[in-house]
């Protein structure tokens, strides 16, 4: 009796684990779960990902509360992708206190001799239209609040919804014309769905450039070399300053361009120098970008369009091994492109890297979270930060040559395999593949 009992079991367990292994064996995901491309393997880009992030659906419509308790103007400073997010903060905040919204002019930074209204920038008539159902938008005060000064509110400290009805929506009711300085580190997840959705629908549907601009940005996108990799690399003397992180072996004219951005920001020295470092707060090089790229088997052929301001140090690292690298600069060299400042010129970056082929990032700006969320809104999946911090951390472990390679290549491999970094979660929602 014994026996007849637990042979039946012993092959059903036989035979599940049978199955389980031939799961495996045949699955598609096996061929990419190895430390490393074995020689001849495609790049990072043929990991099949087992995660994509697309637009929630809960913010593809609108709820609109007809009433309003005046007008609101968001302080816009900054880059263009800082005043883009600062400005989405803006619309959630008049969505969650039922304002009227007046399109900003923006505050540009006074070394980039520039300033520019909304209209410059984006499609004003685009916007309004589309943001109907989510928040009223206004070109212009009516008459009898244009003349008055807008009460100021720093929102800097504001935690979320309640705070907001407390402390900002008395101001409001009070003078019907505020300007608000959205929080840096906003918590949206405590918005209400519906100001929330506005926020979403303001930052990745409404928005779109000028049709001059995009004009622009279309002949520079046509320019570049077919299939291209958009690389955003951020070195520049005051991003390396800001960091206070110091480098060795870089040239004399880039230690001096680093000193004189410096000021008071002193760099960090002995442990302390090494535990930030490995936390990942040192902007990599060009040639630590290279090798990365390198360690990802993106081809030493690969058409790279550099997205990146003026000032770029050490380029020579990633040029050298990198030979067709391209920039705005040397694709677009006349008298129109020459006049363009640094908003524009961002939104040329931004709008050819949300319709390139891949984008990769040295870094989780601004600019970075917009586009690889646009990219996922458009369905664009071939999108990768590079990661400061496993660079840092395998270095300092001693890791070099092919153990430093392949440990770079799994944790990349890992982040693109389940998606990571391809949108914030605001306003988008996983699925799994």
């Amino acid at each position: 009796m014994i026996k007849l009992t637990v042979k039946p079991v012993f092959v059903s367990i036989i035979l599940g684990l049978s199955l389980f292994l031939a799961v495996v064996l045949l699955s598609p995901y096996t061929t990419f779960l190895s430390l490393s491309p074995s020689a001849g393997e495609s790049d990072i880009w043929s990991v099949r990902r087992l995660v994509e992030w697309r637009p929630c659906k809960w913010w593809l419509h609108g709820h609109l509360t007809p009433k309003s308790n005046g007008y609101i103007c968001v302080d816009c400073y900054g880059g263009l992708n800082q005043m883009r997010r600062d400005f989405c903060d803006g619309v959630g905040v008049a969505h969650l206190l039922n304002a009227t919204l007046v399109l900003p002019k923006f505050e540009v930074a006074a070394y980039w001799n520039e300033s520019s209204d909304f209209a410059d920038i984006f499609e004003a008539d685009y916007f309004i239209q589309h943001m109907d159902g989510f928040v009223k938008v206004v070109k212009e005060l009516p008459p009898e609040i244009s003349s008055k000064e807008p009460f100021h509110v720093d929102c800097s400290k504001r935690k979320g919804q309640f705070d907001y009805v407390e402390s900002v929506l008395p101001a409001l009711l009070e003078h019907k014309y505020i300007s608000l300085t959205p929080a840096m580190s906003q918590r949206r997840d405590r918005y209400p769905r519906f100001a929330k959705a506005a926020l979403c629908q303001a930052c990745y549907s409404a928005l779109r450039l000028t049709r001059s601009l995009q004009k622009k940005a279309a002949e520079l996108l046509e320019a570049i070399p077919k299939p291209f990799l958009s690389l955003h690399l951020r070195f520049e003397p005051d991003m390396v300053a800001y960091s206070q992180c110091e480098y060795q072996g870089l040239s004399p004219t880039s230690m001096q361009a680093i000193e004189a951005a410096r000021g008071d920001r002193k760099p960090w020295t002995g442990e302390v120098a090494h535990i930030w470092r490995r936390r990942g707060k040192c902007p990599l090089t060009p040639n630590e970008t290279a090798l990365i790229l390198q360690a990802l088997s993106i081809p030493t052929n690969t058409n790279i369009y550099l997205a990146a301001g003026d000032g770029l140090m050490e380029i020579e690292g990633l040029t050298s091994v990198y030979t067709n690298v391209v920039t705005k600069s040397a694709l677009r060299t006349g008298e129109d492109f020459t006049r363009m400042h640094g908003n524009t010129k961002a939104a040329l970056d931004y709008y050819v890297s949300i319709n390139s082929d891949s984008y990769m990032a040295t870094y989780f700006g601004n600019m970075d979270k917009m586009v690889a969320a646009m990219r996922a809104f458009k369905g664009l999946y071939k999108t990768l930060f590079l990661s400061r911090k496993a660079f840092a951390e395998f270095t300092y472990q001693g890791l070099e040559g092919k153990e430093l390679m392949q440990a770079l290549w799994k944790v990349h491999r890992d982040d693109f395999l389940m998606g990571r970094g391809s949108a914030l979660p605001d306003c988008f929602c996983e699925f799994e593949l």
